[in-house]
């Protein structure tokens, strides 16, 4: 028996339970080769950059991130990135952050350019489009705290909390209290273990490499699960209960723990092809956290705003940057290592990821050169491997192009006087 979306909702008996897998069950290798969704993934962190410091050395195909750099983490993915210097952001509120992460996505219109691909991609999948955070919420949703716009001023909220990200995602199975609406689960009864039985029998219908990835997307959620759960649920008694979070995602020394989760979470949700647009919001533009364990001792937005003559406060945010470049590299790996369940490649392979920062140089709140990086291939789609130097080019034409490599048929995006994609990306 051929084993396809079809089959496996008549067993399962529903779409919330059957969709984080139909994807990884057995079809003629032809039909496989073909379906290998693009997906795009937009990473964003705050407060700009200090340009020497972040500007990799060379020409477009021989290039290098210095030693103490803030790119050098990603030496190993040289080969998996477009680093784009270069891009200005037109008709931005000048002399604000909030002018800046108001803009970076929407390019002065609106919706922001994740939520327009939703609503042109978002009808093959369960979730139109995905949004995490880590501390985005802190101060509220405002223009300084939100990307993502349905329409001017209607922002989309990220979610912060990863319990509840999984729960939203993965936990349509979780029992009847959480189906309706509650968080209640039983930790004997797991998303994985309501629908334990059907998957063990569908396995049994599937070829050898099929039931190895199968069991690599299913003991990836659940080790998602145990950490999500985390130590509150050690010597608990069973019955029903809420669901605990592995760490406060309020608190401030936990923001790295928070952050890989969500990250791990992320992958997940990209691996069951739940959606094909999804972000990541490391917290917001005038950010107040503190990245204590990269050495620093002051806010992130403080640091930003240190000159040259503070050496030791720039050195500071150089940090902080590094570290956020190595959860950068960190996810890329993780994507790499995560098959297509169709067998065409990677997760990294099909997938467009780019982070997005909503300043240039921070320190003169201005929006010249705001550094953006292209990393995967797109499923073919980018030649990758290069270091692109611009000169005030408006940043609508990135977005013009990120919109094609998805198949968007479009020639503008955001500011009505800017048309055209940023040429020279693709293959």
């Amino acid at each position: 028996m051929r084993i396809t979306r079809r089959n496996c909702l008549k067993s399962l008996g529903a779409l919330s339970l059957c969709s984080p897998f139909y994807r990884l069950l057995a079809e003629p290798a032809p039909a496989r080769a073909a379906v290998a969704p693009k997906r795009i993934i937009f990473w964003f962190s705050p407060n700009g950059t200090v340009h020497k410091f972040w500007r990799p050395t060379g020409d477009e195909s021989n290039f290098s991130f210095p030693a103490g750099s803030i790119l050098e983490p990603l030496t190993a993915h040289r080969s998996d990135l477009i680093i784009l210097d270069g891009l200005n952001f037109v008709a931005a509120r000048g002399g604000s952050h909030e002018g800046g992460m108001e803009h970076c996505m929407t390019g002065g219109g609106a919706p922001s350019l994740d939520q327009f691909m939703a609503s042109k991609l978002g009808m093959a999948t369960p979730f139109p489009s995905i949004e995490l955070g880590v501390q985005t919420s802190a101060w509220g949703a405002s223009v300084q705290t939100r990307m993502s716009y349905n329409d001017k001023h209607q922002f989309v909220h990220p979610e912060d909390d990863p319990a509840a990200a999984f729960r939203r995602l993965f936990g349509g199975a979780a029992g009847p209290a959480a189906a309706n609406g509650g968080n209640a689960i039983d930790p004997k009864k797991s998303v994985l273990d309501v629908v334990r039985a059907e998957l063990t029998g569908l396995k049994k219908q599937l070829g050898a490499q099929e039931q190895i990835k199968l069991d690599a997307h299913l003991d990836s959620l659940r080790q998602i699960e145990r950490r999500t759960a985390g130590a509150a649920t050690a010597g608990a008694t069973c019955g029903s209960m809420k669901a605990p979070a592995l760490t406060d995602p309020k608190s401030n020394d936990k923001f790295p723990d928070v952050g890989k989760l969500q990250m791990d979470i992320l992958v997940a949700a990209a691996a069951c092809d739940l959606s094909r647009v999804l972000s990541m919001q490391w917290t917001h533009t005038v950010s107040p956290t503190i990245f204590s364990w990269a050495g620093a001792s002051e806010g992130h937005h403080e640091l930003s705003h240190k000159d040259d003559g503070n050496a030791a406060g720039v050195a500071a945010f150089v940090k902080a940057e590094r570290w956020m470049a190595e959860q950068f590299g960190a996810f890329l790996d993780r994507l790499k290592a995560t098959p297509e369940a169709d067998g065409s490649g990677s997760l990294l392979d099909t997938s467009t990821v780019v982070w997005v920062k909503e300043l240039g140089d921070g320190r003169l709140h201005d929006f010249k050169a705001v550094p953006f990086v292209i990393a995967g291939g797109g499923n073919g789609y980018w030649k990758t491997g290069r270091y692109l130097k611009m000169t005030d080019v408006p940043h609508q034409k990135l977005l013009v192009a990120l919109g094609q490599s998805m198949g968007i048929m479009m020639d503008r995006f955001g500011a009505d006087s800017v048309t055209g994609a940023l040429e020279g990306l693709s293959k």
